[in-house]
């Protein structure tokens, strides 16, 4: 569990980082907060960094169960491609926001794959304890 663990901690520094981001675009706008509208490089700064947390919620609670069932190595690289295409898609929302696509397919993909491992493999163990 220890790999996983410190994909998820890796994850949540990144978010953190976004949000310095954010905030340093909020001041180079001098935009007071609680405003999120009125300049578009904070806009897409903030953007970046509330899709960040969107998908955040997806992979927390997907990574932990998976390195439940999983070996955390595995986890753990699935997750390494996570925090890549979350980075992939903070820098090319924040420059091009139309080619912000494939670090999304990137979270996507990463999601998707630590859902249905977890889902699998907690179903096995469940079937093979009953068995």
């Amino acid at each position: 569990m220890e790999y996983v663990t410190i994909v998820v901690m890796l994850a949540l520094l990144q978010y953190m980082y976004f949000g310095i981001l954010v905030g340093r675009a909020r001041s180079a706008a001098q935009i007071d907060a609680p405003a999120v509208t009125g300049d578009e490089n904070f806009e897409r700064h903030f953007r970046a960094h509330q899709n960040t947390l969107e998908q955040l919620i997806i992979f927390v609670p997907a990574t932990l169960a998976c390195g439940q069932f999983v070996d955390g190595i595995y986890v753990a690289l699935v997750g390494l491609v996570f925090i890549v295409g979350r980075q992939m898609y903070f820098n090319r929302y924040v420059n091009e926001p139309t080619k912000r696509g494939p670090g999304m397919l990137m979270t996507a993909v990463a999601n998707l794959a630590l859902i249905f491992l977890a889902m699998i493999s907690a179903a096995v163990a469940l079937f093979s304890s009953i068995a």
